[in-house]
């Protein structure tokens, strides 16, 4: 590799590997067709399996849905979504009482903490259209102090989140969103209050990078032992330091180091995930994680005992109407909408 600042390639799968303090990455992308009157594919699903429905097929997948693709009621514990939808949209509705709706653009922030239920689901709002979804939802820890904070859901609005760019000598432009962290002198929005991107020390960062053909851009160096991800989803080709890597590829960068990554012929679009590793052992089974196989266990029990609350909302992959906005409501009453 390179000088050690290439210290990984690797073909992405389902999910995208991660490392601590991402737990995990997923990339949905789907074409789904037009949407029938309970906001479902107007196309047959006869012979899908239904409630576990990962292969694509005639373009998309329900996930858990039966109804409506995406994922029924189910819980979490111990760590925090961030879900960044590029393209369609997505329903939430949570055992806090909280409900909404976002996308295009617009990112949700959810510490699970002490335990929620919630749910995903992809509603196919247009009847006269086919309705594209393309989304991350990135797992980041908690650390073992704030594996029992309250759950809290935040909605980093498409108009609100920072953006900032490069120009390279010739020209070709680079943008960069700004999910955590910061970039060339600019700052996220404020994440969760127990989430390990709060403190700037932890050099949380999630960016979206779009450059031009032939655009260039240049991370600078953090720490030696920043875990510094690239994850290339859609181009032709980067050149990093020399090496030529193909689209949909993850590299793992020294964190330490200046790198500059040079664009090929098209448009090419980069996820960048990068912190500083929470120091703690992890256990993990499902969507409960915890320190030690004992707090699992104790998670488990927990769940089966409270529910976490309970499931206020009479059915298990809850839709808003068709005709809804972007919007969130909060458990506290409090209403956004866009």
């Amino acid at each position: 590799m390179s000088d050690d600042k290439i210290l990984t390639i690797q073909k992405l799968a389902f999910p995208w590997e991660t490392e601590n303090p991402f737990l995990i990455s997923v990339h949905h992308k789907d074409a789904y067709p037009q949407g029938n009157e309970e906001q479902g594919p107007v196309a047959s699903l006869e012979g899908r399996n239904l409630g576990q429905d990962f292969t694509l097929r005639d373009g998309f997948r329900m996930y858990h849905g039966t109804r409506v693709p995406g994922f029924p009621v189910h819980p979490h514990k111990g760590f925090e979504t961030v879900t960044v939808v590029l393209n369609g949209f997505v329903d939430h509705f949570d055992s806090t009482g909280s409900f909404g709706r976002y996308g295009n653009g617009d990112v949700q922030w959810l510490t699970t903490g002490r335990g929620v239920q919630h749910t995903e689901m992809f509603p196919l709002i247009y009847q006269n259209k086919d309705n594209l979804l393309e989304l991350f939802q990135i797992w980041i820890n908690l650390n073992h102090e704030n594996k029992s904070a309250p759950p809290e859901y935040k909605m980093l609005w498409a108009e609100d989140i920072p953006e900032t760019g490069t120009v390279s000598s010739n020209g070709k432009k680079t943008n960069i969103r700004l999910i955590a962290g910061s970039f060339e002198e600019k700052t996220s929005l404020e994440p969760n209050n127990a989430s390990w991107a709060k403190n700037p020390n932890h050099h949380v960062g999630i960016f979206l990078v779009h450059l031009e053909p032939h655009a260039s851009l240049s991370l600078p160096p953090v720490s030696k032992s920043l875990n510094r991800n690239l994850y290339f989803y859609q181009g032709d080709t980067i050149d990093i330091e020399g090496i030529t890597v193909e689209s949909y590829h993850r590299v793992k960068l020294a964190g330490d180091q200046e790198i500059v990554v040079t664009n090929g012929s098209v448009d090419g679009y980069i996820l960048i995930l990068e912190g500083e590793p929470i120091q703690e052992e992890v256990a993990q089974h499902g969507p409960f994680v915890m320190n030690t196989r004992l707090e699992l266990l104790e998670a488990f029990e927990e769940y089966q005992r409270s529910q976490f609350g309970g499931w206020p909302w009479g059915r298990p992959d809850p839709v808003n109407d068709r005709d809804a906005r972007r919007f969130a409501c909060y458990a506290n009453g409090t209403i956004e909408k866009r």
